[in-house]
């Protein structure tokens, strides 16, 4: 009774008039942001933040959280359009949804996409609805030792769970714990690393260096593509699958939107490993696991929907526990804390409104973008066509613009375009920017939660491994490094007696 009395005040937040228009243009920007490749959630999200100063949290957090998952939505489109992915979770759609536009059956493919993604993003709903408030009352129990735990545990599993190497991903790990630091400490006051610099002095601000290291590097990374996109230019048609394809689908859709849901939760890239989870999970399954890639409609059904529904899990550690658990969410961070709102496990408690109504608010944003991707197809075939020179020039206007009004401070402008530099530097020799930019929002967590648990235990590390929860949590984290880094080493050893052996 109380989940419904709850869920009747998010509604009652969601459809007011100024929430529903801000969920609209967020879905809407969302997809549009799925569609054009090269740009993505975590730029966009970026570089709209300075524009939510003026709104209310609520408005605020409902227009971003709608962009985060249209975009999952919009993917899917170019993928099976242009075989080229929106987005990272979108890459394994590519694999059957172009093949079947190839065979003229690109209808059916985004027609599964939409109604498959609008299933599992509902599911993922019902998910964040049930166990955020949960998993919130056992975070009661967390002191500074459990917190310092789960930091270590989170940027561990980011590290490991990187697309290259961990060892780089550990790397920009720890230079994000370093950049952290930058600014007043937090016990003594005493200022570090600033130069003498006031801008430096509040530490280095989330929104210019998640801008720089995602949208200016983003602009670069593109414009040094040279490959032409070859757009599906036949008239789509028969959007509503068939029979055969809903009963070939239904599995698919349910399965993903379940894992999808659970590997949500944990960090790292959650979208693109729920896809790539349930394509191979799908495969294994199938009666003609050979056909997959030749243009069947389960590997389109679910990972598209194990994609949507991830972005719903997401939302878990951020709202119950305060840890992002990937880029997006550490942007969400900066979006609370700038409206005075602290993520956490007091934080349904205290803003019962907000989460409620982000809560309903998904489930409205769900049924618009299933109301809207179905018709504006068209419409984004066309805006595939506009050329990358226009699109990313106007991208990095945006950057410029909506990093001074942050602040109106020049400085944050030279930061944003030092970190879209080493960004771009950084993505070619191989190095992911998330893992750098979770440990920034993290490290000022970890150190201060460090340090309260040193006070506590009168300078003993003891205390992480006396306390249960911190215990099984540094366990963890050790375990995840050991597992990877113990193969590593062996496959380099193998490598130079091959290479002396020869």
């Amino acid at each position: 009774m109380d989940v419904l009395a709850s869920l009747s005040l998010g509604f009652s937040v969601a459809l007011t008039p100024t929430n529903l228009l801000f969920c609209f243009v967020g879905v809407l920007l969302g997809t549009l942001v799925g569609v054009l490749p090269g740009i993505g959630p975590v730029a966009t999200i970026a570089l709209l933040l300075p524009l939510t100063f003026k709104m209310g949290p609520a408005s605020a957090v409902i227009m971003l959280a709608g962009i985060y998952y249209g975009a999952a939505y919009g993917g899917s489109t170019t993928s099976i359009l242009v075989n080229i992915p929106g987005e990272a979770a979108s890459v394994i759609t590519c694999l059957d949804g172009y093949q079947m536009a190839r065979q003229g059956r690109a209808g059916p493919a985004l027609g599964i996409a939409a109604f498959g993604s609008f299933i599992a993003g509902t599911v993922g709903v019902l998910g964040l609805m049930l166990f955020a408030p949960v998993l919130g009352r056992a975070a009661l129990s967390f002191g500074p030792p459990e917190y310092f735990a789960l930091t270590v545990l989170g940027l561990t599993l980011v590290s490991y769970l990187a697309q290259g190497s961990m060892i780089k991903a550990l790397i920009m790990a720890v230079l994000g714990l370093l950049a952290g630091n930058i600014g007043a400490d937090p016990v003594s006051g005493a200022e570090r690393f600033t130069y003498g610099s006031l801008t430096l002095g509040d530490g280095l601000g989330l929104v210019p260096v998640a801008m720089g290291m995602f949208g200016i590097a983003e602009v670069l990374d593109n414009l040094s593509l040279t490959a032409g996109r070859d757009i599906y230019e036949k008239k789509i048609k028969g959007l509503l699958p068939n029979l055969k394809d809903w009963k070939d689908s239904f599995w698919p859709i349910i399965r993903g939107s379940v894992t999808g849901f659970f590997i949500g939760i944990l960090p790292g890239p959650s979208g693109a490993m729920s896809s790539f989870a349930s394509y191979a999970m799908e495969k294994r399954l199938s009666p003609y696991p050979e056909k997959f890639g030749s243009g069947v409609i389960e590997g389109v059904a679910g990972p598209e929907s194990a994609n949507n529904a991830a972005t719903a899990g997401a939302f878990i550690p951020l709202l119950s526990l305060g840890i992002p658990s990937n880029i997006v969410m550490a942007l969400f961070v900066g979006a609370l804390m700038i409206h005075g709102v602290q993520p956490g496990p007091l934080f349904i408690k205290n803003h019962p409104e907000l989460f409620w109504g982000v809560v309903a608010s998904m489930y409205v944003g769900n049924v618009m973008l299933l109301v809207l991707n179905l018709p504006l197809i068209g419409i984004w075939v066309r805006v595939l066509k506009i050329p990358y020179s226009i699109l990313f020039t106007l991208i990095f206007l945006f950057c410029l613009i909506g990093v001074y009004s942050l602040n109106n401070n020049a400085v944050e402008i030279f930061i944003m375009i030092a970190f879209g530099v080493i960004g771009f530097i950084m993505r070619k020799a191989g190095f992911e920017g998330a893992p750098f930019i979770l440990a920034l929002v993290l490290g000022p967590i970890m150190e201060t939660s460090l340090r309260q648990s040193l006070i506590i235990s009168h300078g003993s590390f003891a205390i992480f491994f006396s306390r249960p929860v911190s215990a099984v949590l540094m366990v963890l984290a050790v375990t995840f490094l050991l597992t990877s880094l113990i193969p590593a080493l062996k496959t380099k050893r193998q490598k130079l007696a091959a290479e002396m052996s020869g």
